[in-house]
């Protein structure tokens, strides 16, 4: 597995747009809003992994929802001079987590060792051991209130640089932050 680099394409993340995905419809600021991470189905080498699509709280009750979602959180519309804040309960963090799971491509890969660190340090993981094979390193972990001899989650280190890390991180969190 290569380090990720910026020559491998940015990691462009939708951002709030204001606008409600199934009806077109202007969302107000204070509104409640679902929001969502996809899996963005036209990406591309150079293209986003995903994208962020809002919906206002009425369509996604009629049923409206993205094709190819990842996972969603309920929040509201920000005002344009309201101050970034994460939008994503730790449940969501743990769906994200769960659903990249098996997913080999290197970005992917790359998002769920992210995931998987801010859930260490939130607590909601534990390390239980760290394995090596060969040049691959995986890092068993356990959910917390894992029951006693449930074998661990094996999470491969895809041995991202802490530049590309934290470029990662920036655009991680710009899909599940609301904008200025």
């Amino acid at each position: 597995m290569r380090a990720m680099s910026r020559t491998q394409g940015s990691f462009q993340l939708g951002r709030f747009t204001a606008t409600c995905a199934s009806t077109g419809r202007a969302l107000v600021p204070g509104e409640r809003i679902v929001a969502t991470l996809c899996d963005a189905a036209e990406a591309r080498a150079e293209g986003p992994e995903f994208v962020r699509r809002d919906f206002a709280a009425d369509a996604w009750e009629a049923g409206a929802r993205p094709d190819a979602m990842v996972c969603f959180w309920r929040t509201t519309a920000p005002a344009p001079d309201e101050r970034r804040r994460l939008l994503v309960d730790d449940d969501t963090l743990v769906e994200l987590f769960d659903r990249l799971d098996g997913d080999d491509r290197p970005q992917r890969r790359a998002y769920r060792w992210l995931v998987c660190l801010i859930l260490l340090r939130k607590r909601l993981l534990r390390q239980v051991r760290i394995e090596r094979e060969g040049d691959e390193e995986w890092w068993l972990v356990q959910k917390r209130g894992t029951e006693e001899g449930t074998p661990p989650i094996r999470v491969p280190n895809p041995r991202i640089k802490d530049e590309d890390l934290q470029e990662l991180a920036d655009h991680l969190g710009e899909v599940m932050q609301s904008e200025l």
